[in-house]
């Protein structure tokens, strides 16, 4: 069976019959967040588990009363819930009487903040406005805390020193020392690099005692990931006090949250197939019940875009409103307000799907979902039927799931479909296909390098002093936590030498302005040893001949490079090449080219003529469009979808496939191309995607591998062929894994790679 029907119980939490004196201004709360507000009290991870859509923003902000005088920080998984959740900081610090100060901080608001204050660059401003938030905001008094909301982004690069370097040091402390109370939201969304931010944060709050010192961190999440809930365990059992509140402990005072949820689970199918169905079920329901709300939310943008189209060629375009990561955010909210709403994951996170007019009931009455995962799944049913403080409770919602393919291969029939939400949960969790892949796979491997950056930046900053120590004590914790089996020195190496090769990298090798450093300067100001272990690593990869000879002493060949530009330009190329080959593993989206504008005026992604950014892969698959000085208009959807392929072109075939096949690496003379039937359609935006070097791993489909590659594949991991040619017209297809997700996924598989030195690539 294709379809598999089963009626979802309706859902209930418990409310609180009596609030603590501290949240009495709260008028009435549920049981879950007066938990979180007293465990909060005597524990130093308090973890809310509770249903989707049940308060638990309020409820991590409730420990704030534990650390009222002192900083905070909320971290909100998107820019969108940034700003939703601003406001509902700003209410609670009201209401409580708090002396706060919220601001919100993403990207584009830090630089909206004054420049005439303490300067442009967002770290400074960051770094001040925590010491003192009186400094760029005279208006709000001094001596007030700070509570900073911003994003998982912003996060990461400042606990991970990926700031300008005047002020990464800065406002890394910061961040490390500055919060006592911190809010990870909606953490189950986050990507494994996002993660393993959060556990560095989490140990280096227990090794550097600022659990003693009162600080609390809030971990809000619905459906934890198990490895996450294995890393707490870790900490649990080496001294951290964590408390987990799920919201049903209690059975009293019980309120409806979600109303009984009639699902169908359908099979993914091919994608013209999916746009019929859905289009038919959109018109199905706007017909037969034409006072219902509903939504669709899809994975697939473009899906989503074509059944919009149908719709609005049938004459629906005034009863939907798309809502994905194109629309604009002033026209949100106007989207919000139609019949039926099209969005793709943007909603799946502190959208409420609120309507103006309030109604007694609720404001999804069906909804039609795709989903990779387990977590999506209940995300997403979630937001059909809530009627948390509704007065009408009663009515039945309906929903349509579509699962992978693979569901069924792997016994997704065997659903007792009289058990309702206990054994839906149990099936989807032993469904290999419905796991979210690669995050223990990232922390075991060669990406557990990615701590070691912090570390030796913390390293540095505290060396000689007595809490030098606690940098070892922090790598071993993170040891346990994620699974590394490589010594810190290892690490530290490796670290060292991507480091020096960024520095060295950025510096011209004749100085273009005052003041500016040329390459050999640069080259000369690294301490002795870190010096000589790159140069050592350049003469390794580029000419061992000289090193193994050893006629010439490091002294003489510096003088080298102090001597000739040309010698001191290879060396100089070798480090670009270096901090590329690397960036896979450093990148924090696992995009391949950054987004382009484009102009929408036949509203293919937009319900408005206007501008958005678009990622160039979907724009190169999916549209045509016209491209010249002045931008990229959209003109038309493709008919089919184009593929891509990248070709490289190089020397000699036979040292290429002897030399740099299964090996980490940074490719010059890599394109990307666009093809129908395998034939290259030529594009005038080709050339400006075209980078210097192209970082990834390209591997030869064999008999032995090939079972590996295919199912790859079939988990949407991004691989590409690419055409491999060369002098003397050879050529040869291979496979292209240009992203970190891919390159730790054909590791995992049992490829065996190297790093761009010939040493090992580490899945351990």
């Amino acid at each position: 069976m294709d379809h598999l029907k089963i009626k979802l119980e309706p859902a209930s939490i418990s409310a609180c019959d009596k609030l603590p004196k501290q949240l009495e201004f709260l008028g009435q709360a549920l049981q879950h967040q007066v938990d979180v507000y007293e465990a909060s009290e005597n524990n130093d991870i308090i973890l809310d588990l509770a249903p989707t859509g049940t308060g638990k923003t309020k409820a991590g902000l409730s420990v704030l009363l534990h650390n009222s005088q002192r900083n905070a920080i909320y971290i909100a998984p998107t820019n969108a819930l940034i700003d939703q959740q601003t406001e509902a900081a700003e209410k609670f610090v009201r209401d409580a009487g708090l002396p706060h100060l919220v601001k919100a901080a993403s990207a584009r608001q830090v630089n909206s903040w004054p420049d005439d204050r303490v300067g442009k660059r967002s770290g400074e401003k960051i770094y001040n406005v925590l010491r003192e938030p009186a400094t760029i905001f005279p208006e709000c008094g001094g001596g007030r805390p700070i509570l900073l909301v911003t994003n998982p982004d912003i996060f990461y690069y400042a606990a991970f020193f990926q700031y300008n370097p005047l002020d990464r040091g800065n406002i890394a402390s910061e961040f490390y020392s500055s919060f006592s109370t911190v809010i990870f939201d909606e953490f189950h969304l986050y990507d494994a690099k996002q993660l393993v931010s959060l556990f560095f944060y989490l140990a280096l709050s227990k090794e550097f005692g600022y659990f003693q010192h009162k600080r609390k961190i809030v971990l809000l999440t619905a459906t934890p990931e198990p490895a996450c809930e294995e890393a707490l365990n870790v900490l649990g059992k080496n001294g951290v006090k964590i408390a987990r509140i799920d919201g049903k402990s209690q059975i009293s005072y019980l309120r409806p949250s979600q109303t009984e949820v009639n699902l169908e689970i359908r099979k993914q199918v091919d994608k013209e197939t999916t746009i019929a169905e859905i289009v038919q079920e959109v018109l199905r329901r706007l017909r037969e019940n034409p006072d219902q709300n509903g939504a669709v939310i899809l994975d697939a943008k473009d899906t989503l875009g074509r059944i919009s189209d149908q719709l609005r060629d049938r004459g629906f375009a005034d009863f939907c409103g798309r809502i994905t990561g194109d629309t604009p955010k002033e026209e949100r909210p106007l989207a919000a307000q139609k019949q039926v709403i099209l969005a793709t994951s943007t909603v799946d996170v502190g959208f409420n799907f609120d309507r103006e007019k309030e109604t007694p009931r609720q404001n999804l009455d069906w909804l039609i979902f795709s989903t990779r995962d387990r977590f999506s799944f209940w995300q997403r049913i979630g937001r059909v039927g809530r009627v948390l403080g509704r007065t009408q409770t009663e009515i039945p919602s309906e929903a349509i799931a579509y699962l992978p393919d693979r569901a069924w291969e792997q016994g997704i029939e065997q659903l007792d479909c009289s058990g309702g939400r206990k054994t839906l949960t149990e099936m989807l969790e032993s469904l290999e296909c419905m796991k979210r892949p690669f995050l223990d796979i990232y922390w075991r491997s060669e990406a557990f390098l990615e701590i070691a950056r912090p570390l030796l930046e913390l390293e540095d900053s505290l060396h000689n002093l007595e809490q030098e120590s606690c940098v070892h004590e922090l790598y071993y914790t993170l040891q346990k936590l994620l699974g590394g089996s490589r010594r810190w020195d290892d690490y530290k190496y490796r670290m060292t030498l991507i480091r020096t090769a960024e520095k060295l990298a950025l510096a011209p090798l004749k100085p273009r302005r005052k003041n500016e450093w040329s390459f050999v300067k640069v080259l000369f100001k690294q301490p002795p040893f870190l010096r000589k272990q790159f140069i050592e690593k350049f003469l390794e990869c580029q000419h061992p001949d000289i090193l193994n000879r050893k006629e010439l002493t490091m002294d003489e060949i510096e003088k080298d490079f102090r001597q000739y530009e040309n010698s001191a330009a290879k060396l100089k190329e070798f480090a670009i090449f270096w901090k590329t080959v690397w960036s896979p593993l450093f990148q924090f989206r696992q995009n391949l080219f950054e987004n382009v504008k484009i102009y929408d005026p036949h509203n293919f992604l937009l319900d408005e003529v206007g501008e958005t950014n678009l990622d160039p892969i979907h724009l190169l698959r999916f549209f045509e469009f016209a491209s010249d000085e002045n931008g990229i208009v959209l003109t038309h959807r493709a008919t089919e979808t184009y593929g891509l392929k990248f070709a490289l072109q190089v020397a000699d075939l036979e040292d290429f496939a002897n030399n740099y096949l299964c090996k980490l690496y940074a490719f010059k003379n890599c394109t990307i191309e666009r093809t129908i039937d395998n034939c290259v359609r030529p594009t005038a935006l080709i050339s400006q995607l075209t980078p210097p070097l192209m970082p990834g791993v390209i591997v030869r489909e064999h008999r032995k591998n090939r079972w590996a590659i295919l199912k790859l594949r079939k988990q949407g991991i991004e691989c590409y062929p690419i055409m491999v040619k060369d002098s003397f017209a050879n050529e040869q297809e291979y496979t292209f894994f240009p992203s970190l997700s891919g390159i730790l996924a054909i590791a995992s598989a049992g490829i065996t790679l190297k790093c761009p030195d010939n040493q090992e690539f580490w899945v351990v």
